[in-house]
């Protein structure tokens, strides 16, 4: 797939407030600082389209991106640690539980993960939550430059060993870099692989 337009359209806190359902939808979240929109800014190819800092908590809203004038880009606000009141990280959450259920377009979440940790709680729960409730979402290893490719690849067995605990499938995963652009092919081919079968099942309803 190629980027030939990427482009902020709004954000907000309400569902029932983002643009008309009549695109598919790919929504990126991850913990706090995972590197999210760096990431987002990679695959676009817009070094300032989200807007990056050092502070954890940064996205407090639902942000939609035009892609090509044929899908949604969403940057939700990241879960887990974030220097932000109790009462404003219960409110994202109920945002983005919300956002997550009841959106109707969404085709597919990309969780962000550290790849430099060992398996962490916030991301095992919060794909618990997507797996329990049938949202369907694959897994973004991030900062794979960070480390040598033999401990992400350590980290990233971890987790699949964890959740083959209690996961009859596993969901896809992938491996990025956002200061190198490693895996922004594989991910980009991914969401035009979906489209394409939207786009069929579309034609054939």
């Amino acid at each position: 797939m190629i980027i030939r337009e990427a482009k902020f359209l709004m954000s907000n806190s309400r569902v029932d407030q983002c643009p008309a359902p009549t695109l598919p939808e790919y929504a990126f979240i991850g913990r706090s600082n995972v590197g999210k929109s760096s990431l987002i800014n990679m695959l676009t190819g817009q070094k300032g389209l989200a807007k990056t800092s050092s502070l954890p908590g940064k996205t407090q809203l639902i942000n939609h991106f035009l892609i090509n004038e044929n899908w949604y880009l969403v940057d939700l606000p990241g879960y887990g640690y974030a220097k932000v009141s109790k009462d404003s990280r219960a409110t994202w959450g109920k945002m983005i539980n919300f956002y997550l259920r009841n959106r109707e377009n969404l085709a597919c979440v990309f969780v962000l993960i550290d790849s430099r940790h060992a398996p962490l709680a916030p991301d095992l729960e919060f794909m618990e939550m997507l797996g329990a409730g049938g949202i369907p979402f694959v897994m973004v290893f991030t900062k794979a430059d960070k480390q040598s490719s033999s401990k992400t690849q350590q980290n990233i067995s971890a987790y699949l060993q964890k959740m083959q605990q209690t996961w009859d499938e596993l969901p896809r995963h992938f491996i990025s870099s956002a200061e190198e652009k490693t895996g922004r092919g594989e991910l980009l081919g991914f969401i035009d692989e979906i489209n394409r079968q939207l786009a069929q099942q579309a034609d054939n309803a």
